[in-house]
């Protein structure tokens, strides 16, 4: 089975982030999925911002980073620009550490304004990072979601995300092993 990391940006837990990243978390599972969720904003601050690779925490979410198949970035957008738990947490990564993993970004935001954010902010962040596979994501409208509910049109939306996600998760996960089946020439 395919490992897939859902990373939240979120520096609240009660926010319209963490109401999607719990959504998304309990639709993987209920697919049969094994998934952890990172909640950048659990990390030590000083280590996270110090870059510290030798924090015991950070070296656990690098390398939880790097042993996924598949990562969900889901950030709040603030005034078009993602979260910077979200940039954080990629800046410790190796240059093309995020290469050969299906990347579904997923962001919140109050208005679609803030929609730029996606194409122009995050997808950007994750090539420079060596994505080599950044699947469109979705923008979550704040009004979509009221407590602890997602809005039907919203949340039908992220489950179509995440059934082009698991597809491109399972694909490379099956490329993967059939080039280890390969005999050397």
């Amino acid at each position: 089975m395919s490992s897939i990391l859902v990373i939240s940006g979120s520096p609240s837990p009660t926010s319209r982030t963490a109401i999607v990243v719990s959504h998304v978390d309990d639709l993987l599972r209920a697919a049969g999925y094994e998934v952890r969720t990172l909640h950048v904003r659990q990390l030590p601050t000083l280590s996270l911002l110090t870059e510290d690779l030798h924090d015991p925490e950070i070296a656990d979410a690098v390398s939880a980073v790097l042993r996924a198949d598949g990562i969900v970035v889901a950030s709040p957008v603030y005034r078009a620009a993602y979260s910077g738990l979200v940039k954080a947490l990629l800046d410790l990564l190796p240059k093309k550490g995020l290469r050969g993993r299906v990347i579904l970004p997923l962001a919140t935001g109050g208005s679609q304004g803030f929609l730029v954010a996606m194409d122009y902010a995050l997808n950007p962040l994750f090539t420079g990072k060596g994505a080599d596979n950044v699947l469109r994501g979705e923008f979550i409208l704040d009004p979509d979601i009221v407590g602890d509910v997602i809005a039907p049109t919203s949340a039908d939306a992220i489950r179509t995300a995440l059934d082009r996600f698991t597809l491109a998760v399972e694909d490379i996960r099956f490329r993967r092993k059939r080039t280890q089946l390969r005999p050397a020439v």
